[in-house]
């Protein structure tokens, strides 16, 4: 399925859960030239044909513990720190979950020269080991392919 196929098909389920007349419902454009672009096309595809899929975010946070004090002279300064709070999934996780048709997928989305780190590779081979299936997504037209290997 080509891009546009799939902005059409997406485009149709939109127009079949509003009263609207067709020609005001906007045909939502995907960009996959970037990672969330091609992230959300795949996680909206996946569930548009009855899969489920989610991304996963696996990234810490940071907490602000700084405040802007005044002192006597009328002079603002920060005092406090900013601490960062390492993430509590799976080393390696893949971007996005999802299921389809009985089959765990776990998809990795590397854009242009983005590489899998060290631990991406063996969380790749645990998820093969454990029976599920793993795709590196670099562009949408190689999802599809591999998307279509694997489930049909």
């Amino acid at each position: 399925m080509t891009l546009k196929e799939f902005e059409k098909l997406n485009w149709e389920h939109d127009c079949s859960k509003t009263k609207l007349p067709k020609d005001y419902v906007p045909v939502t454009k995907f960009n996959t030239k970037t990672a969330n672009g091609l992230t959300k096309a795949i996680v909206t595809y996946i569930n548009l044909i009855g899969g489920q899929a989610e991304r996963i975010s696996s990234m810490g946070r940071v907490i602000d513990g700084r405040k802007v004090v005044t002192n006597v002279l009328g002079q603002q300064g920060i005092i406090g720190s900013q601490t960062y709070i390492k993430g509590n999934s799976t080393n390696g996780t893949a971007d996005v979950s999802a299921i389809y048709k009985g089959k765990s997928l776990k998809i990795e989305i590397k854009i242009a020269k983005d590489k899998q780190s060290d631990a991406q590779k063996i969380y790749e081979q645990n998820v093969i080991k454990a029976g599920g299936f793993y795709i590196l997504a670099k562009d949408w037209n190689g999802f599809i392919e591999s998307f279509n290997t694997i489930t049909k």
